[in-house]
């Protein structure tokens, strides 16, 4: 989640639905709590850049996976010896979605900025939303992300080319993702696939944790940072969002979702001194737009 997202939240999108007897209106009490939730997010991902420095993208996104696992496990306790082949098989599909996706998006936070690469990472959810779809409406919607994304990068020569590739990375393992949470959440219940995927992923990241401790790599405020992310990028969202998906459609969750380009480019302006210029913010309103299109008519369309 993003991601920047948890694993609720989609980062992307998520293993939790609304249920179909959510109420229409939507209260002030759970805005607050889905705005909380994004920012919550976002600031996480920016104290997490400052421990770029010392550990790396790499190295912060490992420390959140630990922190992830630490809190998902105990939450859900899978019970892994009743899993079967096919199983594991999407469990490990979704695992390394959300190690592409977290590392993607922290070294295209490095490169590009927090805004910039939160915008760029929302191309995966629209994407999928977009899947398959023929009508004029979505095609009009993707050419509306295409021409935000063109403004948005303003190619040139001095344009971070290597950023904006792990940005577009992010976005489609983002999209992989979503896709691979669909699978696992037919194959587990609640949860339990998404704690899974994060252990495996985590595990995955042992080499890295062990490579910066051998090399004296981990400071104490290089720790501290990035424990700092994964509780306010994981556990705080996470929490939040189990309770508003008891009570928002999906539509309304889709949509609350689409502001967090725009409230990292807040948090990015406040908490990290990155500005952006006008064609920057021109473009990020395309795509947040057609972004927030797709999931308020994606979360209305009757399940086929």
């Amino acid at each position: 989640m993003s991601i920047t997202q948890t694993p609720v939240s989609a980062q992307g999108a998520g293993s939790a639905a609304a249920p179909a007897t959510a109420p229409r209106r939507t209260s002030p009490r759970d805005v607050l709590l889905m705005v909380t939730a994004a920012t919550s997010t976002q600031v996480g991902a920016a104290w997490g850049s400052h421990a770029f420095g010392a550990i790396g993208p790499a190295g912060v996104v490992a420390v959140r996976q630990l922190v992830a696992t630490v809190v998902l496990l105990p939450l859900t306790r899978p019970d892994v010896r009743r899993l079967t082949r096919g199983q594991w098989a999407r469990v490990v599909w979704l695992a390394a979605m959300f190690a592409g996706m977290n590392l993607g998006l922290y070294a295209a936070v490095e490169r590009i900025g927090l805004g910039l690469a939160v915008t760029l990472e929302f191309l995966g959810p629209l994407a999928v939303g977009l899947l398959g779809s023929r009508s004029v409406r979505d095609l009009a919607l993707a050419a509306v992300a295409g021409v935000g994304v063109y403004v948005l990068v303003l190619p040139g020569p001095s344009s971070d080319y290597l950023g904006v590739a792990f940005g577009l990375g992010a976005a489609a393992c983002w999209g992989g993702y979503i896709l691979a949470n669909r699978s696992v959440g037919a194959a587990l219940p609640g949860v339990q696939g998404t704690a899974l995927a994060t252990a495996v992923s985590a595990t995955a990241y042992l080499p890295v944790l062990v490579w910066l401790a051998l090399t004296d790599r981990f400071t104490p405020a290089a720790l501290g940072f990035a424990v700092v992310a994964g509780v306010l990028s994981t556990v705080v969202p996470y929490s939040l969002d189990l309770l508003v998906l008891r009570r928002v459609t999906a539509p309304v969750f889709g949509v609350a979702m689409s502001a967090h380009p725009v409230l990292a480019a807040l948090v990015g302006m406040v908490l990290l001194g990155q500005p952006l210029a006008l064609h920057e913010w021109v473009g990020m309103a395309l795509v947040v737009a057609a972004n927030a299109v797709t999931m308020w008519v994606s979360g209305r369309r009757p399940e086929g």
